[in-house]
């Protein structure tokens, strides 16, 4: 009788061994996001350049390629992850063709561009082929872009937008959110609050997956869209990190061809030159990329919007923010795993520069910025010390990254 308890106790002890361990490998088939995603689409071409180009890419402080235009056979496909490991790049690569146990792996490779905007009617075999490839390259990403907001709901298969996110979460079973939005800045035609819509329904799915999400931003002019200035670059890119997003993507950095793309260029121009986009691409991502350390171990907890009618001390209300002068603002709040707190301060206008007075809920002592020259935390400058409080000077479209230790509980 004994012995007959001791085996079935060997014997749960064993199911409840191998139920972990099943559970940890399937863990480890997720792909996990390991550095900030400063990344394009329209890989450059797969030529006799391509070590400059890829130089080029690094040098403009990009941190991952989207392959797929340039690099599109078995062949190319390997030069650019040789090109990437060279200058410490992640590359998400072109299937090519090749069959998910055929698919090339490298440390640099982050996944593979699976589909660029699909309806909700092809969610079925997209999961299909998400299963297949974590089955045979566990940990590594089949990347899926999104529609945005702003189409019909006839593209996206769906009554509404959340409908279609919301389905694409449960039924793909994705790593990555990630949507396209080219936000139009024009007086009298300014659709930046739809842009913001579109960041908080990706914000609402990824915080309830656990999922980071990227977005693509508009960095040329095509079709109906205007080429975007520096400030209105940093309009874009500050407003996805204080959503909370992991990914920051241009579109475009070759210019891709085509009549709906004859107006100019994108970072690169058709026939390879640089345009002034590359030299403002390489001061932004040089911000971002210092940052980016930083913004991966915080998890997006508030955002607010605050316009210049609004009373701030209201619509900062629960955030480490607790007095800012009247402005046109938008703050992230993030929370890290040990309870400490991070807070982005964004100037939501791309035309003026702002100085605003701010308070937080701690000593200034206590509070420290993630200086973007540097990636160093250190302590806040007063802008102007000749005036009363605490000046923050921010650029148009910009924003600047606050670290305060975790909120003192209520009666101490």
């Amino acid at each position: 009788m004994n012995r007959k308890i001791v085996n079935y106790i060997s014997l749960g002890i064993i199911v409840i061994l191998e139920t972990l361990s099943m559970n940890a490998s399937a863990e480890k088939k997720m792909f996990v996001q390991d550095k900030f995603a400063i990344g394009f689409w329209v890989d450059p071409p797969a030529n006799e350049n391509m070590d400059r180009h890829y130089a080029d890419i690094a040098a403009a402080n990009f941190t991952m390629v989207i392959g797929g235009f340039g690099a599109k056979t078995p062949d190319t496909v390997q030069k650019q992850i040789k090109l990437c490991e060279k200058y410490g790049l992640k590359a998400i690569v072109a299937t090519a063709g090749l069959p998910p146990a055929q698919l090339p792996e490298s440390p640099a490779v982050w996944g593979y561009q699976i589909y660029d905007e699909p309806s909700a009617k092809d969610f079925p075999e997209l999961r299909k082929t998400i299963d297949k490839i974590r089955k045979v390259r566990p940990g590594r990403l089949s990347y899926i872009n999104l529609f945005p907001n702003s189409v019909s709901t006839h593209r996206l298969g769906t009554k509404t937008y959340s409908e279609y996110i919301r389905r694409f979460v449960k039924e793909v079973d994705a790593d990555v959110l990630s949507m396209d939005h080219y936000p139009k800045m024009k007086p009298g035609d300014d659709r930046r609050d739809r842009y913001c819509s579109n960041l908080e329904e990706m914000r609402k799915y990824s915080l309830q997956r656990g999922i980071p999400f990227w977005n693509f931003f508009n960095t040329m002019p095509f079709g109906s869209h205007y080429d975007p200035t520096e400030a209105q670059l940093r309009w874009q890119i500050y407003t996805s990190i204080a959503y909370g997003a992991k990914g920051v993507l241009y579109f475009c950095y070759w210019t891709p061809c085509g009549d709906e793309f004859s107006k100019g260029g994108a970072i690169i121009s058709v026939e390879g030159r640089k345009t002034r986009h590359y030299e403002q691409a390489k001061r932004i991502n040089h911000s971002i990329k210092n940052l980016g350390p930083t913004l991966m171990k915080f998890t997006s907890s508030k955002v607010c919007r605050i316009k210049p009618d609004d009373n701030p001390s209201v619509a900062l209300a629960g955030t480490p923010i607790t007095s800012l002068t009247k402005g046109d603002y938008l703050v992230g709040v993030f929370k890290s795993a040990d309870e400490r707190r991070a807070v982005l301060l964004n100037n939501y206008s791309f035309a003026y520069t702002a100085w605003p007075t701010v308070k937080f809920d701690v000593p200034v002592k206590q509070v420290r910025e993630v200086c973007k020259a540097t990636g160093k935390k250190i302590s806040i400058v007063d802008d102007s010390p000749a005036m009363a409080g605490l000046q923050i000077s921010l650029d148009s479209g910009a924003g600047r990254l606050f670290l305060l230790p975790k909120q003192a509980s209520e009666g101490k």
